[in-house]
């Protein structure tokens, strides 16, 4: 999840590992593909000073709006465009940018939106099961929605794969039990019944953390937009170019890490091709940064332990040999 931000606030997380991975310079382009509160906007923007740029997406109105002082601190530097990044490639024409030199996708859900209530992310506060990140979307289904219209098996196998809750076939039961009786309509609601009905996990982990992810991601199409939107990305990367993804959770790593692998693997050599060693394969068109992810330093966690489960991974475009 993404750090508060903006004016005495954290500013995102990984926030030196980002800039220190993109390398950004004056006078290129780089995308926030997760603008949030604008952490690694302005960072980039300080890195690439005078004159680079930055295009910001999200989905949430709410952080456009709240973006609105980074534009009128950097001016002309930086645009924001609400948008979720699976669609990056219409803002990045919208604006006329046919290629980037870096960007940057901080994923998950931002501070502000985990507190506040009527989002309806998280079961410490009371508020509706909405969990839309673009609550303007009315014909989007919202977190009640599911935990309402979905039978046991679709809500076992939604908490199992997106929540990786093991549980999942317990909770779901205990789901369409109490909905029998009453709608489930609060985070409350939910929260309440899944800590009677599951046992306790880890220590600090709250019995219902695993099936308000799953129900988060599946609203959202959490995973979907990230496949799409890092494709896109990767496309639109001038030669040398780098994107880096900050994930929080094994789902979204693991998409992440084999989209990497699979870019910068050279092709297979077929036939009788591959029994000549003088055949020279041809690069990839990526190759990555990082081998293995990075993590948040000892500083950051003191500071922000929201960051402790955040993964860095960085892949570059290789310029024509």
């Amino acid at each position: 999840m993404r750090s508060t931000v903006q004016e005495g606030g954290h500013l995102g997380v990984m926030i030196a590992e980002v800039v220190a991975g993109l390398e950004p310079v004056a006078g290129k382009r780089y995308l926030d593909a997760t603008f949030g509160s604008g952490g690694h906007a302005m960072a980039l923007l300080d890195a690439s000073a005078p004159d680079g740029q930055v295009l910001g997406l999200d989905r949430d109105p709410a952080a456009i709006e709240r973006g609105q002082s980074v534009t009128d601190r950097y001016g002309g530097r930086i645009r924001l465009y609400e948008t979720p990044f699976a669609d990056l490639a219409t803002a990045l024409s919208e604006h006329g940018w046919d290629r980037i030199d870096g960007a940057i996708f901080d994923l998950g859900v931002s501070s502000q939106q985990l507190d506040t209530a009527q989002r309806g992310f998280s079961f410490r506060f009371d508020g509706p099961l909405d969990m839309r990140m673009d609550q303007g979307r009315q014909t989007q289904k919202t977190a009640a929605h599911l935990v309402n219209e979905l039978d046991v098996t679709a809500l076992t196998r939604l908490f199992f794969q997106l929540g990786e809750e093991p549980h999942a076939k317990r909770a779901a039961r205990a789901i369409v039990l109490a909905r029998s009786r009453e709608p489930l309509q609060s985070t409350r609601q939910l929260a309440t019944l899944l800590e009677e009905k599951l046992p306790g996990g880890r220590p600090g982990l709250h019995p219902a953390t695993r099936v308000f992810q799953a129900l988060r991601m599946a609203v959202n199409q959490e995973l979907e937009q990230l496949e799409q939107g890092i494709q896109a990305a990767m496309r639109h990367l001038a030669w040398g170019g780098r994107l880096a993804v900050i994930s929080f959770h094994s789902l979204e790593d693991r998409l992440v890490k084999h989209v990497f692998k699979a870019a910068s693997t050279p092709p297979p050599v077929e036939g009788p091709l591959r029994l000549l060693p003088h055949v020279r394969l041809p690069a990839p068109p990526f190759e990555l940064v990082t081998r293995k992810p990075r993590i948040p330093g000892e500083n950051e966690l003191r500071t922000n332990p929201r960051a402790r489960s955040a993964k860095l991974r960085i892949i570059q475009r290789r310029a024509p040999s």
